[in-house]
């Protein structure tokens, strides 16, 4: 089965690329690699966080961009890869010495097909630095 990015595992990572505005950019033919935090990762930010970027859609819409890379990259890509560069323009690190991690999250289900490129689930919001 394949999906496009407006099926997504987190109804919360839902509204929020949706108050981003970013729900056409990722209906375009793309290819886009997705890090997409399932909902347990938004439960890990402190209190009132996504409400506060919500709020600020520009600060929200960098973070979100993070997540997403220009390209379709499977996981037996990315283990070739020290770092992908994201739409927002900060490298993403990859490590597969203890499994499959892209920065501080664990990837907890990989290569789920999409129309126009792949997501990763992701148990962890990566942010920039």
């Amino acid at each position: 089965m394949s999906y496009h990015f407006r099926i997504r595992p987190s109804p919360v990572g839902g509204s929020a690329v949706q108050a981003a505005g970013l729900v056409e950019t990722l209906k375009t033919p793309g290819p886009f690699t997705v890090f997409a935090p399932h909902d347990d990762a938004f439960a890990k930010l402190p209190p009132g966080t996504v409400q506060t970027l919500v709020q600020n859609p520009p600060q929200l819409a960098r973070i979100l961009t993070y997540h997403v890379a220009a390209g379709k990259f499977l996981k037996a890509d990315l283990e070739k890869l020290d770092y992908l560069t994201s739409v927002e323009g900060a490298p993403i690190s990859l490590n597969f010495t203890e499994g499959f991690e892209v920065k501080n999250a664990t990837v907890i289900n990989p290569d789920i097909e999409a129309d126009n490129g792949v997501i990763h689930v992701i148990d962890t919001v990566i942010l920039m630095g």
